[in-house]
Protein backbone atom coordinates (compact mmCIF):
# COMPACT_ATOMS: atom_id res chain seq x y z
CA UNK A 1 0.00 0.00 0.00
CA UNK A 2 2.79 2.23 0.30
CA UNK A 3 2.83 3.43 -3.12
CA UNK A 4 -1.00 4.55 -2.85
CA UNK A 5 -0.19 6.23 0.38
CA UNK A 6 2.28 8.36 -1.12
CA UNK A 7 0.30 8.93 -3.57
CA UNK A 8 -2.24 10.31 -0.94
CA UNK A 9 0.32 12.36 0.82
CA UNK A 10 1.14 13.83 -3.11
CA UNK A 11 -2.52 15.08 -3.65
CA UNK A 12 -2.80 16.30 0.00
CA UNK A 13 0.09 18.74 -0.53
CA UNK A 14 -1.51 20.04 -3.89
CA UNK A 15 -4.05 21.01 -1.71
CA UNK A 16 -2.19 23.34 0.79
CA UNK A 17 -1.53 21.17 3.49
CA UNK A 18 1.05 21.78 5.91
CA UNK A 19 1.84 18.23 6.68
CA UNK A 20 0.53 14.92 6.21
CA UNK A 21 0.49 11.07 7.82
CA UNK A 22 -0.77 8.02 6.79
CA UNK A 23 -0.40 4.89 9.59
CA UNK A 24 -1.47 1.79 8.30
CA UNK A 25 -1.63 -1.42 10.76
CA UNK A 26 -2.81 -4.35 10.65
CA UNK A 27 -3.37 -6.30 14.37
CA UNK A 28 -3.88 -9.88 15.03
CA UNK A 29 -4.44 -11.24 18.62
CA UNK A 30 -5.18 -14.07 20.33
CA UNK A 31 -5.76 -14.49 23.84
CA UNK A 32 -6.97 -17.42 26.38
CA UNK A 33 -8.15 -17.90 30.17
CA UNK A 34 -8.62 -21.06 31.98
CA UNK A 35 -10.24 -21.04 35.81
CA UNK A 36 -10.14 -24.21 37.66
CA UNK A 37 -8.46 -26.44 35.22
CA UNK A 38 -11.18 -25.49 32.70
CA UNK A 39 -10.81 -23.28 29.72
CA UNK A 40 -13.02 -19.73 30.42
CA UNK A 41 -12.43 -18.36 26.87
CA UNK A 42 -10.08 -18.57 23.85
CA UNK A 43 -10.64 -15.54 20.87
CA UNK A 44 -8.70 -14.68 17.80
CA UNK A 45 -8.67 -11.25 16.40
CA UNK A 46 -7.62 -9.45 13.08
CA UNK A 47 -7.75 -5.52 12.73
CA UNK A 48 -6.75 -3.70 9.80
CA UNK A 49 -7.06 0.08 8.65
CA UNK A 50 -5.43 3.52 8.30
CA UNK A 51 -5.32 6.56 10.16
CA UNK A 52 -4.65 9.76 8.71
CA UNK A 53 -3.46 13.09 10.00
CA UNK A 54 -3.19 16.46 8.64
CA UNK A 55 -1.82 19.52 9.79
CA UNK A 56 -3.63 22.79 8.04
CA UNK A 57 -2.57 26.32 8.63
CA UNK A 58 -1.65 25.39 11.99
CA UNK A 59 -4.34 22.97 12.85
CA UNK A 60 -4.77 19.48 13.05
CA UNK A 61 -7.76 17.24 11.57
CA UNK A 62 -7.94 13.27 12.01
CA UNK A 63 -9.55 10.55 10.16
CA UNK A 64 -9.85 6.42 10.09
CA UNK A 65 -10.97 3.58 8.21
CA UNK A 66 -11.22 -0.04 7.95
CA UNK A 67 -11.40 -0.67 4.43
CA UNK A 68 -8.03 -0.51 3.55
CA UNK A 69 -8.29 0.66 -0.47
CA UNK A 70 -7.27 3.74 -2.00
CA UNK A 71 -10.46 5.22 -2.53
CA UNK A 72 -11.37 4.58 0.73
CA UNK A 73 -8.01 6.26 2.28
CA UNK A 74 -8.65 8.85 0.29
CA UNK A 75 -12.05 9.81 1.40
CA UNK A 76 -10.53 9.60 5.13
CA UNK A 77 -8.01 11.90 4.00
CA UNK A 78 -10.42 14.57 2.77
CA UNK A 79 -12.42 14.26 5.90
CA UNK A 80 -9.03 15.03 7.67
CA UNK A 81 -8.19 17.85 5.83
CA UNK A 82 -12.08 19.28 5.88
CA UNK A 83 -11.58 18.88 9.25
CA UNK A 84 -8.63 20.44 10.11
CA UNK A 85 -9.20 23.44 7.58
CA UNK A 86 -12.72 24.12 9.96
CA UNK A 87 -10.50 24.39 12.95
CA UNK A 88 -7.83 26.58 11.87
CA UNK A 89 -10.88 28.90 11.37
CA UNK A 90 -11.20 29.09 15.36
CA UNK A 91 -7.93 27.52 16.68
CA UNK A 92 -6.00 30.82 18.17
CA UNK A 93 -2.76 28.67 18.67
CA UNK A 94 -1.27 27.60 15.24
CA UNK A 95 0.51 24.10 15.79
CA UNK A 96 4.31 24.29 14.39
CA UNK A 97 5.95 20.91 14.78
CA UNK A 98 10.12 20.34 15.73
CA UNK A 99 12.42 19.08 12.84
CA UNK A 100 12.49 14.89 12.34
CA UNK A 101 14.72 13.35 9.85
CA UNK A 102 11.98 11.55 7.30
CA UNK A 103 13.54 8.25 8.44
CA UNK A 104 13.13 5.34 5.03
CA UNK A 105 13.60 1.98 7.50
CA UNK A 106 12.11 -1.51 8.40
CA UNK A 107 12.54 -3.28 12.13
CA UNK A 108 11.03 -6.16 13.71
CA UNK A 109 11.06 -7.08 17.30
CA UNK A 110 13.06 -10.38 17.48
CA UNK A 111 11.69 -13.31 18.95
CA UNK A 112 12.66 -16.87 19.30
CA UNK A 113 9.36 -19.05 18.81
CA UNK A 114 6.50 -17.31 17.59
CA UNK A 115 3.64 -17.64 19.64
CA UNK A 116 0.97 -17.88 16.83
CA UNK A 117 2.80 -20.83 15.19
CA UNK A 118 2.38 -22.47 19.28
CA UNK A 119 -0.54 -25.37 19.01
CA UNK A 120 -3.41 -23.55 20.37
CA UNK A 121 -3.84 -26.99 22.15
CA UNK A 122 -0.67 -26.60 23.63
CA UNK A 123 -1.22 -23.40 24.95
CA UNK A 124 -4.52 -24.14 26.40
CA UNK A 125 -2.78 -26.90 28.04
CA UNK A 126 -1.02 -25.22 29.80
CA UNK A 127 -3.50 -22.67 31.89
CA UNK A 128 -5.69 -24.85 32.21
CA UNK A 129 -3.18 -27.77 33.72
CA UNK A 130 -2.16 -24.76 35.94
CA UNK A 131 -5.24 -24.05 37.48
CA UNK A 132 -6.16 -27.74 37.99
CA UNK A 133 -3.07 -28.20 39.73
CA UNK A 134 -3.46 -25.28 41.98
CA UNK A 135 -6.72 -26.93 43.25
CA UNK A 136 -4.73 -29.30 44.72
CA UNK A 137 -2.78 -27.59 46.47
CA UNK A 138 -3.57 -27.22 50.47
CA UNK A 139 -6.29 -24.57 51.48
CA UNK A 140 -6.47 -23.03 47.09
CA UNK A 141 -10.01 -22.16 46.56
CA UNK A 142 -9.86 -20.69 43.04
CA UNK A 143 -7.26 -20.26 40.39
CA UNK A 144 -7.25 -18.38 37.04
CA UNK A 145 -4.57 -18.22 34.12
CA UNK A 146 -4.07 -16.41 31.14
CA UNK A 147 -1.80 -15.88 27.89
CA UNK A 148 -2.46 -13.24 25.37
CA UNK A 149 -0.34 -12.92 22.09
CA UNK A 150 -0.39 -10.20 19.86
CA UNK A 151 1.01 -8.86 15.88
CA UNK A 152 1.38 -5.19 15.10
CA UNK A 153 2.14 -5.09 11.13
CA UNK A 154 2.66 -0.95 10.79
CA UNK A 155 3.17 1.23 7.56
CA UNK A 156 4.07 4.83 8.22
CA UNK A 157 4.40 7.49 5.24
CA UNK A 158 4.84 11.23 5.62
CA UNK A 159 4.65 14.27 3.57
CA UNK A 160 8.54 14.80 4.50
CA UNK A 161 9.23 11.71 3.24
CA UNK A 162 9.30 9.08 5.84
CA UNK A 163 8.56 5.56 5.05
CA UNK A 164 8.77 3.12 7.63
CA UNK A 165 7.77 -0.56 8.32
CA UNK A 166 7.70 -2.04 11.64
CA UNK A 167 6.56 -5.39 12.96
CA UNK A 168 5.58 -5.46 16.80
CA UNK A 169 5.30 -9.14 18.54
CA UNK A 170 3.94 -9.18 21.86
CA UNK A 171 3.68 -11.93 24.21
CA UNK A 172 2.30 -12.17 27.85
CA UNK A 173 0.58 -13.89 30.55
CA UNK A 174 0.23 -15.18 34.22
CA UNK A 175 -2.02 -16.55 36.92
CA UNK A 176 -3.81 -16.10 40.32
CA UNK A 177 -4.58 -18.30 43.04
CA UNK A 178 -7.24 -17.55 45.87
CA UNK A 179 -6.91 -18.92 49.57
CA UNK A 180 -9.68 -18.81 52.21
CA UNK A 181 -13.41 -18.68 51.44
CA UNK A 182 -16.05 -16.02 50.43
CA UNK A 183 -15.18 -14.62 54.01
CA UNK A 184 -11.70 -14.30 54.02
CA UNK A 185 -10.42 -14.61 50.66
CA UNK A 186 -6.63 -13.53 49.92
CA UNK A 187 -4.70 -13.49 46.79
CA UNK A 188 -1.49 -14.24 45.07
CA UNK A 189 -0.27 -13.78 41.81
CA UNK A 190 2.72 -14.51 39.58
CA UNK A 191 4.75 -13.40 37.93
CA UNK A 192 3.08 -9.93 38.66
CA UNK A 193 -0.52 -8.42 39.73
CA UNK A 194 -3.29 -7.71 37.26
CA UNK A 195 -2.84 -9.68 34.12
CA UNK A 196 0.67 -10.81 34.40
CA UNK A 197 4.08 -10.23 32.36
CA UNK A 198 4.11 -8.33 29.21
CA UNK A 199 7.34 -8.26 26.90
CA UNK A 200 7.98 -8.06 23.28
CA UNK A 201 9.47 -11.70 22.69
CA UNK A 202 8.02 -15.00 21.31
CA UNK A 203 6.38 -17.88 22.97
CA UNK A 204 10.11 -18.58 25.06
CA UNK A 205 9.03 -15.89 27.68
CA UNK A 206 6.00 -18.43 28.96
CA UNK A 207 8.01 -21.10 28.56
CA UNK A 208 10.95 -19.30 30.81
CA UNK A 209 7.82 -18.02 33.38
CA UNK A 210 7.73 -21.43 34.37
CA UNK A 211 3.68 -21.72 35.79
CA UNK A 212 3.85 -25.00 37.27
CA UNK A 213 7.30 -24.83 39.02
CA UNK A 214 6.46 -21.72 40.76
CA UNK A 215 2.57 -22.92 41.73
CA UNK A 216 4.04 -24.59 45.39
CA UNK A 217 5.96 -21.13 46.44
CA UNK A 218 3.07 -19.21 44.95
CA UNK A 219 0.00 -21.04 46.47
CA UNK A 220 2.08 -21.82 50.26
CA UNK A 221 2.44 -17.58 50.18
CA UNK A 222 -1.46 -17.70 49.42
CA UNK A 223 -2.11 -20.11 52.36
CA UNK A 224 -0.15 -17.92 54.97
CA UNK A 225 -2.18 -14.90 54.26
CA UNK A 226 -5.04 -16.04 55.54
CA UNK A 227 -3.72 -16.93 59.01
CA UNK A 228 -1.46 -13.69 58.68
CA UNK A 229 -1.69 -10.87 61.05
CA UNK A 230 -2.93 -7.41 59.44
CA UNK A 231 0.04 -4.53 58.22
CA UNK A 232 0.71 -2.68 61.25
CA UNK A 233 0.09 1.09 60.57
CA UNK A 234 2.88 3.78 60.91
CA UNK A 235 6.28 4.98 59.86
CA UNK A 236 8.39 1.90 58.78
CA UNK A 237 11.35 1.69 56.71
CA UNK A 238 10.04 -0.24 53.36
CA UNK A 239 11.53 -2.32 50.57
CA UNK A 240 9.84 -2.78 47.75
CA UNK A 241 9.92 -5.38 45.25
CA UNK A 242 10.40 -4.78 40.98
CA UNK A 243 7.03 -5.30 39.96
CA UNK A 244 5.79 -3.16 43.10
CA UNK A 245 8.40 -0.36 42.73
CA UNK A 246 7.40 -0.62 38.42
CA UNK A 247 4.35 0.30 39.01
CA UNK A 248 5.43 3.01 41.68
CA UNK A 249 7.20 4.50 38.51
CA UNK A 250 4.31 4.22 36.47
CA UNK A 251 1.72 6.23 38.00
CA UNK A 252 4.50 8.89 40.27
CA UNK A 253 7.03 9.28 37.58
CA UNK A 254 6.51 8.04 33.73
CA UNK A 255 2.35 9.95 33.83
CA UNK A 256 3.76 12.96 35.61
CA UNK A 257 6.78 12.93 32.94
CA UNK A 258 4.46 13.32 29.70
CA UNK A 259 4.56 16.99 28.71
CA UNK A 260 1.02 16.77 27.57
CA UNK A 261 0.14 16.01 31.26
CA UNK A 262 2.42 19.03 32.16
CA UNK A 263 1.11 21.32 29.77
CA UNK A 264 -2.73 20.62 30.70
CA UNK A 265 -3.58 19.38 27.17
CA UNK A 266 -4.17 15.92 28.52
CA UNK A 267 -6.06 15.43 31.96
CA UNK A 268 -8.02 12.20 31.84
CA UNK A 269 -7.47 8.89 33.93
CA UNK A 270 -5.93 11.15 37.46
CA UNK A 271 -5.52 14.33 35.16
CA UNK A 272 -2.26 16.22 35.07
CA UNK A 273 1.07 16.49 36.12
CA UNK A 274 3.00 18.90 39.25
CA UNK A 275 6.10 18.27 36.95
CA UNK A 276 5.29 21.62 35.34
CA UNK A 277 7.90 23.18 32.37
CA UNK A 278 9.24 25.37 35.52
CA UNK A 279 10.58 22.75 37.25
CA UNK A 280 12.57 20.99 34.28
CA UNK A 281 16.05 21.43 35.09
CA UNK A 282 16.01 21.93 38.80
CA UNK A 283 13.83 20.23 40.83
CA UNK A 284 14.03 17.89 43.03
CA UNK A 285 12.31 14.73 42.68
CA UNK A 286 14.48 12.29 44.62
CA UNK A 287 17.67 11.36 46.55
CA UNK A 288 20.84 11.77 44.62
CA UNK A 289 20.41 7.86 44.03
CA UNK A 290 17.77 7.77 41.76
CA UNK A 291 17.76 7.96 38.13
CA UNK A 292 14.96 7.53 36.05
CA UNK A 293 15.08 6.89 32.34
CA UNK A 294 12.10 5.88 29.38
CA UNK A 295 14.09 3.79 26.41
CA UNK A 296 11.89 2.14 23.81
CA UNK A 297 14.96 0.62 22.75
CA UNK A 298 15.46 -1.70 25.62
CA UNK A 299 15.46 -5.28 24.48
CA UNK A 300 12.01 -7.05 25.61
CA UNK A 301 10.14 -4.18 27.44
CA UNK A 302 6.59 -4.06 25.96
CA UNK A 303 7.00 -0.72 25.34
CA UNK A 304 9.75 -1.10 22.94
CA UNK A 305 9.92 0.04 18.87
CA UNK A 306 12.06 1.64 16.94
CA UNK A 307 10.16 4.77 15.60
CA UNK A 308 6.83 6.30 17.02
CA UNK A 309 3.74 7.16 15.16
CA UNK A 310 4.66 10.79 14.13
CA UNK A 311 8.36 8.68 12.54
CA UNK A 312 10.38 9.61 14.89
CA UNK A 313 13.27 7.22 16.04
CA UNK A 314 13.25 6.24 19.37
CA UNK A 315 15.33 7.42 21.67
CA UNK A 316 16.64 6.98 25.65
CA UNK A 317 15.35 10.07 27.69
CA UNK A 318 16.74 10.85 30.82
CA UNK A 319 13.46 11.52 33.19
CA UNK A 320 15.45 12.21 36.79
CA UNK A 321 19.15 12.08 37.38
CA UNK A 322 21.01 12.14 40.34
CA UNK A 323 17.82 13.00 41.87
CA UNK A 324 16.57 16.05 39.63
CA UNK A 325 13.95 16.40 36.78
CA UNK A 326 15.56 16.90 33.56
CA UNK A 327 13.63 15.46 30.48
CA UNK A 328 10.03 15.03 29.57
CA UNK A 329 8.41 12.91 27.29
CA UNK A 330 7.69 14.64 24.30
CA UNK A 331 6.04 14.59 20.53
CA UNK A 332 7.07 17.21 17.56
CA UNK A 333 4.44 19.45 18.74
CA UNK A 334 4.89 19.95 22.29
CA UNK A 335 8.63 19.70 22.12
CA UNK A 336 9.18 23.23 21.28
CA UNK A 337 7.36 24.42 24.23
CA UNK A 338 10.52 23.42 26.19
CA UNK A 339 12.92 24.48 22.78
CA UNK A 340 13.68 20.82 21.97
CA UNK A 341 12.91 18.29 19.47
CA UNK A 342 10.56 15.37 19.82
CA UNK A 343 12.12 12.13 21.33
CA UNK A 344 9.89 9.67 19.91
CA UNK A 345 7.00 9.12 22.59
CA UNK A 346 3.88 9.47 20.51
CA UNK A 347 1.85 6.34 20.19
CA UNK A 348 -1.76 5.58 18.97
CA UNK A 349 -4.09 2.20 20.08
CA UNK A 350 -3.82 0.78 16.93
CA UNK A 351 -4.99 2.30 13.25
CA UNK A 352 -8.00 4.07 14.35
CA UNK A 353 -5.97 6.25 17.53
CA UNK A 354 -4.92 9.67 17.36
CA UNK A 355 -1.21 9.16 18.88
CA UNK A 356 -0.49 10.34 22.61
CA UNK A 357 2.39 10.81 24.31
CA UNK A 358 2.87 7.52 25.77
CA UNK A 359 5.04 6.14 28.64
CA UNK A 360 7.51 3.07 26.57
CA UNK A 361 9.69 1.36 28.45
CA UNK A 362 10.60 3.93 31.99
CA UNK A 363 12.87 2.28 34.54
CA UNK A 364 14.93 3.19 37.74
CA UNK A 365 18.66 2.32 36.99
CA UNK A 366 19.99 -0.27 39.27
CA UNK A 367 22.62 0.63 42.32
CA UNK A 368 24.51 -2.13 43.85
CA UNK A 369 23.82 -5.56 45.72
CA UNK A 370 20.99 -8.04 45.85
CA UNK A 371 17.86 -8.22 47.65
CA UNK A 372 19.21 -10.43 50.40
CA UNK A 373 21.91 -7.76 51.04
CA UNK A 374 18.83 -5.33 51.18
CA UNK A 375 17.33 -7.09 53.85
CA UNK A 376 20.30 -8.00 56.18
CA UNK A 377 20.81 -3.95 55.74
CA UNK A 378 17.37 -3.24 57.56
CA UNK A 379 17.05 -3.12 61.14
CA UNK A 380 13.35 -3.00 61.34
CA UNK A 381 11.47 -2.93 58.06
CA UNK A 382 8.56 -4.20 56.13
CA UNK A 383 9.01 -5.97 52.50
CA UNK A 384 6.52 -5.66 50.32
CA UNK A 385 5.75 -7.44 46.87
CA UNK A 386 3.25 -6.91 43.78
CA UNK A 387 0.55 -5.03 43.32
CA UNK A 388 -2.74 -5.25 44.19
CA UNK A 389 -4.37 -1.70 43.94
CA UNK A 390 -3.20 2.13 43.98
CA UNK A 391 -4.90 5.71 43.97
CA UNK A 392 -3.03 8.70 43.04
CA UNK A 393 -4.36 12.50 43.20
CA UNK A 394 -5.08 14.40 39.49
CA UNK A 395 -1.33 16.13 39.66
CA UNK A 396 0.29 12.97 40.63
CA UNK A 397 1.09 14.14 43.67
CA UNK A 398 -0.54 11.97 46.37
CA UNK A 399 -1.32 8.58 46.70
CA UNK A 400 -1.62 5.31 48.00
CA UNK A 401 -0.12 1.75 47.28
CA UNK A 402 -1.49 -1.27 48.16
CA UNK A 403 0.56 -5.18 47.63
CA UNK A 404 -0.92 -8.93 47.65
CA UNK A 405 1.96 -9.10 50.21
CA UNK A 406 4.40 -8.16 53.10
CA UNK A 407 6.92 -9.60 55.07
CA UNK A 408 8.39 -7.78 58.33
CA UNK A 409 12.17 -7.57 58.91
CA UNK A 410 13.77 -7.45 62.12
CA UNK A 411 17.75 -7.48 62.46
CA UNK A 412 18.10 -8.14 59.23
CA UNK A 413 15.89 -11.20 59.05
CA UNK A 414 12.65 -11.98 57.18
CA UNK A 415 10.12 -12.97 59.86
CA UNK A 416 5.93 -13.56 59.35
CA UNK A 417 3.82 -12.25 56.35
CA UNK A 418 1.48 -9.28 56.62
CA UNK A 419 -1.47 -9.20 54.68
CA UNK A 420 -3.19 -6.24 53.42
CA UNK A 421 -0.40 -4.32 53.00
CA UNK A 422 -0.92 -0.37 52.09
CA UNK A 423 2.00 2.22 52.07
CA UNK A 424 1.16 5.92 51.30
CA UNK A 425 3.37 8.96 50.37
CA UNK A 426 3.81 12.16 48.34
CA UNK A 427 5.67 11.72 45.52
CA UNK A 428 8.81 13.56 45.97
CA UNK A 429 8.99 13.12 50.03
CA UNK A 430 8.98 9.49 48.92
CA UNK A 431 11.72 9.34 46.20
CA UNK A 432 13.49 11.54 48.24
CA UNK A 433 13.43 8.71 51.32
CA UNK A 434 15.15 6.59 48.50
CA UNK A 435 18.20 5.14 50.27
CA UNK A 436 19.22 2.10 48.18
CA UNK A 437 18.32 0.56 45.27
CA UNK A 438 19.51 -3.18 44.16
CA UNK A 439 21.71 -4.14 41.25
CA UNK A 440 21.63 -5.18 37.96
CA UNK A 441 21.38 -8.88 39.12
CA UNK A 442 17.59 -8.24 40.38
CA UNK A 443 16.35 -5.70 37.96
CA UNK A 444 14.17 -6.63 35.13
CA UNK A 445 11.79 -5.04 32.65
CA UNK A 446 8.13 -5.65 34.04
CA UNK A 447 5.78 -5.28 31.33
CA UNK A 448 2.01 -4.11 31.28
CA UNK A 449 -0.60 -4.37 28.83
CA UNK A 450 -3.23 -1.81 29.89
CA UNK A 451 -2.01 1.35 30.11
CA UNK A 452 -5.17 3.71 29.91
CA UNK A 453 -4.88 7.45 28.27
CA UNK A 454 -6.83 9.47 26.41
CA UNK A 455 -10.58 10.38 25.73
CA UNK A 456 -12.19 7.88 23.80
CA UNK A 457 -9.54 6.06 25.86
CA UNK A 458 -6.63 4.12 24.58
CA UNK A 459 -4.69 1.53 25.90
CA UNK A 460 -0.67 0.78 25.27
CA UNK A 461 1.75 -1.53 26.40
CA UNK A 462 4.47 -0.29 28.62
CA UNK A 463 7.77 -1.51 30.20
CA UNK A 464 9.43 -0.41 33.78
CA UNK A 465 13.05 -1.81 34.32
CA UNK A 466 13.06 -2.22 38.23
CA UNK A 467 14.55 -3.73 41.10
CA UNK A 468 13.94 -3.88 44.81
CA UNK A 469 15.02 -0.37 46.98
CA UNK A 470 14.39 0.43 49.96
CA UNK A 471 12.82 3.84 51.27
CA UNK A 472 13.23 5.52 54.58
CA UNK A 473 10.21 6.33 57.37
CA UNK A 474 7.15 6.31 54.86
CA UNK A 475 3.45 6.18 56.12
CA UNK A 476 2.16 2.39 56.33
CA UNK A 477 -0.77 0.68 57.31
CA UNK A 478 -4.07 2.44 56.77
CA UNK A 479 -4.83 5.23 59.52
CA UNK A 480 -3.70 8.37 58.82
CA UNK A 481 -0.19 9.67 60.94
Amino acid sequence: MKGIFVSILARLKKLGVDYADIRHERITTESMQAQGGEVEGFSTDTSAGVGIRVLYKGAWGFAATNIVTEESAMKAAKEALSMARAFSVVNTGKVRLSVSEPFVESYATPYEIDPFSVASDKKISLIAGVTGAALKEKGISSAEAFLEFSRAEKEFCSTEGALISQTILTSGGGYHVIAGDNDDAEVRSYPDGHHGLFATRGYELIEELDFMGSLPRVAAEARSLVSARECPSGARDIIIDGPQLALQIHESCGHPAELDRALGAELGFAGGSFLTPDKLGSFRYGSPIVNIYADPNESGGAGSYRFDDEGVRAQRVDIVRDGVFTGYLTSRETALVVGGVSNGSMRGEGWGGLPLIRMSNVCITPGQGTLDDLVSDTKDGILMSVNRSWSIDDRRLNFQFGAEIAWEIKNGKVKEAFRNPVYYGNTPGFWASCDAVCGKSEWRIWGLNSCAKGEPMQVAHVGHGACPARFRSVQVGVGKP
